[in-house]
Parts: C-alpha cells; sequence; structure tokens
C-alpha cells in the first residue's frame, strides 16, 4: 500500500493553526500578574500621557522670544521640581526646572542647564531656543480614550509597562492553556537514578516542561508511560478529560514498540503523521475526546525543534494571541559549506560568528543535544538545497521561538 506523500512545513502547519479552537474562558488579573497571558478585550486609556506639558530635560524654562540673542541674561524667579506645580512666568525671568516637571503658563521652552550660566539668582542663557524646545507635549505619547493595547496581545513587559502608565491596575486576560504532557519509552529514566544497560536519561521531560512555562501553561505531567498500547491508551483517556492539548515524546514512528499512532487513533483521530522536516519526521496531531493532540519525535533535538516549529505557533493560537505567531527570519551569510543537500526542509543548528557571519555545528544528528547549547538558532534550509560558502540562508534565532 502507497503511503500518501509527507507534507512540508508549511502545510502542516497550516493545518494544525486552521485546527486550533482558541480558549474564550476570561479572567481578571493584577497587572503585575500579567506577564506572558493574552488580553481578553482592548484597553483604552482614560487619561492623557503626558498628562500636561513636562520637561524632559533639567535645565531652564523661558520664553522663546527673551532669549532670542543667543545670550540673554534673566532672572530666576522661580524653581519648579518634579511633582510640583510652577507660577506665572513673567517677562524677562526663567524658571529652573528639572526633568518631568510641569512647564509654567508663560513658559515655551526650555533650555539644557548645560547652555546656561547661573551667577547669583540670574542666569545667562547662551542659546536662542526655537518655541517648544525640551518640552513633551500633554498626550504626545498617549491620549485619552485611545486603544493601547488590543484584544489579542500577548503582554510583554514593555505592554504591561504602558498599561500601569495609564493607571490600569488590573487586565482582563484569557485562561492559561492546560497542557498535559507524558513521555513513552522502557528505556528512559530520570536524573538522579541509576543507568541501567541500555537506558538513557530523560531530557525531554525538562526541555519540554521549560518551554512550555515560557508560555505560560498550566502543565500536568504524567511522566514515564510504559511501552505498551494499553498503557498508552489509558493515559491519553485520563489526560483529555481536563487539558486542552496533550503533548507526548517519543513512540510515534513505525516501530513495534512506538504505541502513539495506534492509541490516538483509538481513543481519537489522528489528523496529521509525518512530515518533511529534518530533524523531526515523525510528529503527529490529532485529538482525543475534546483535547488537543501533539506527539513529538523521542530524539532530543528532534523533540525541540517541532516543539518550536509546530507547538509553539499552536500554543499562541490557542491562548488567543491574534498577531504573527511565525518566528522573524534573518538573511545573514553562510561561512560553511553544505554541498549535499536533504530532500526534506532542514533546520541546521548555526551559531553567529565574530564576522557577522554563520557557523554550523559540525554534527546535525537529531540525538545531539549539544547543538542546541552551542547554537544561536536555525538556518532554515529548504529542500534540495545545497549551501556554498558565502550563500545567504535564512536564520531564525532561537530568542524569536522560545517567547
Amino acid at each position: 500500500m502507497n503511503r500518501p506523500p509527507m507534507l512540508s512545513v508549511r502545510e502542516a502547519l497550516t493545518q494544525l493553526l486552521d485546527a486550533v479552537r482558541p480558549i474564550t474562558d476570561t479572567e481578571v488579573v493584577n497587572t503585575l500578574d500579567a506577564n506572558g497571558r493574552v488580553l481578553a478585550g482592548d484597553q483604552r486609556s482614560t487619561i492623557n500621557v503626558p498628562s500636561a506639558d513636562n520637561t524632559s530635560m533639567d535645565g531652564y524654562a523661558v520664553r522663546a522670544l527673551d532669549c532670542e540673542s543667543g545670550s540673554a541674561t534673566l532672572r530666576v524667579a522661580q524653581r519648579i521640581p518634579a511633582g510640583s506645580v510652577g507660577e506665572y512666568l513673567a517677562l524677562g525671568t526663567a524658571a529652573r526646572i528639572f526633568t518631568g516637571a510641569l512647564i509654567p503658563p508663560g513658559a515655551d521652552a526650555v533650555v539644557m542647564q548645560e547652555q546656561c550660566e547661573l551667577v547669583g539668582d540670574s542666569v545667562t542663557v547662551r542659546h536662542a531656543p526655537r518655541a517648544g524646545e525640551w518640552i513633551r507635549r500633554i498626550g504626545e505619547d498617549v491620549s485619552a480614550d485611545a486603544v493601547i493595547l488590543p484584544a489579542g496581545a500577548r503582554l510583554r513587559s514593555q505592554e504591561m509597562g504602558l498599561a500601569a502608565s495609564v493607571g490600569l491596575a488590573t487586565l482582563p486576560v484569557l485562561r492559561r492553556a492546560r497542557v498535559a504532557v507524558f513521555f513513552t519509552g522502557d528505556e528512559l529514566a530520570m536524573p538522579g537514578e541509576p543507568l541501567k544497560p541500555g537506558a538513557i536519561y530523560n531530557s525531554n521531560k525538562y526541555t519540554l516542561r521549560a518551554l512550555l512555562e515560557n508560555f505560560g501553561c498550566e502543565v500536568t505531567d504524567f511522566g514515564i508511560v510504559p511501552d505498551s498500547l494499553e498503557a498508552t491508551r489509558a493515559t491519553l483517556r485520563e489526560a483529555a478529560r481536563a487539558h486542552d492539548l496533550i503533548i507526548t515524546s517519543g513512540g510515534v514512528s513505525v516501530g513495534e514498540e512506538d504505541h502513539i499512532k495506534p492509541a490516538v487513533e483509538a481513543e481519537g483521530k489522528l489528523n496529521l503523521w509525518q512530515i518533511a522536516v529534518k530533524p523531526g519526521k515523525p510528529l503527529a496531531f490529532g485529538e482525543v475526546g475534546s483535547s488537543f493532540f501533539i506527539g513529538l519525535p523521542g530524539n532530543p533535538v528532534s523533540s525541540f525543534i517541532t516543539f518550536l516549529l509546530f507547538v509553539r505557533p499552536f500554543l499562541l493560537r490557542l491562548q488567543g494571541a491574534t498577531g504573527p505567531v511565525e518566528p522573524r527570519g534573518y538573511t545573514m551569510r553562510a561561512d560553511f559549506a553544505l554541498p549535499k543537500a536533504d530532500r526534506r526542509n532542514e533546520f541546521l543548528r548555526a551559531r553567529v560568528n565574530a564576522a557577522g557571519g554563520l557557523d554550523l555545528f559540525p554534527n546535525q544528528s537529531s540525538g545531539v543535544l549539544t547543538s542546541t547549547v552551542w547554537g544561536d538558532g536555525l538556518i532554515d534550509n529548504p529542500p534540495g538545497q545545497p549551501i556554498a560558502e558565502g550563500d545567504m540562508v535564512r536564520f531564525i534565532p532561537f530568542a524569536e521561538l522560545q517567547h
């Protein structure tokens, strides 16, 4: 029986994103606790920012006409620190003013202190300012009633600071994604346990748990599941009861001890299996009950990379993020040669060198986890594409992929 052709990375990702049913449950959280969350509604400002004209420099508030000579001596009539309100600025006078302080009525410019010379209670302004110089105008950052953050925005430190700047103490957000994870393989052992002959430590547990925490998920870890169809089916049924997504690692290939595919088909449905990607071909996607299912390969690099390429954008959409979910790639110079092209879309571990080009990790095996620590990101190399030294390639930094 002929197998259907493997899906391309683009085709597989499109299928996953088209299938997403975003979370709609909402809650209100303190703005300080909103890091990484997705906004459930537009957020508007009730104030202008700045709330009034103020100075962006330490210096002297003046009337520009009083200083048009470029060397005017004015009486310092008042001192205005931040948080204070000055008096009307009379003709021929200046006000000592500090960054953030409100511009006094009558003043229309600020001259930085480095351009002024203070003697007694008089200041000589050695500059001819233009009206508006070093003044931050009312509402120039945010105007009252403007939407500052749209629904579907994923909140970072910048968005949290912006919300706080207009006085928003709480924010409505979509609830966190509930994700179940388990790992298959009788050969797996946990760090701290002695390794039996043929056993390996379960590094994928640590990699995947950390990635899921980066995306703010509530994680239930079902641990290592024995290599049997019955145990795999039972764990899938339990995981499907209260989770939005089930992620497994291992057991998605075609060996006699690979039980994920038949277990998912028995308990739910499998919509996608095997992708033309290297590393990571045996990736599975389907549904078990009301939960989505993504089965990742067991090889540690394959598991890591397929999470970044497929689970990450799926999770962002699941959590209600409406902005772009695919990572930005950058065109960079390859300072290496890869003369033998693969028929699959390769994602090569690479590092930025001192000359601004890319070096390739010498061993691109799917079991060499050191390559992910050594590297700065992935080269997205199309199927059948050899690379000559000096070629321009698409590079995706890990910084674009892990948050």
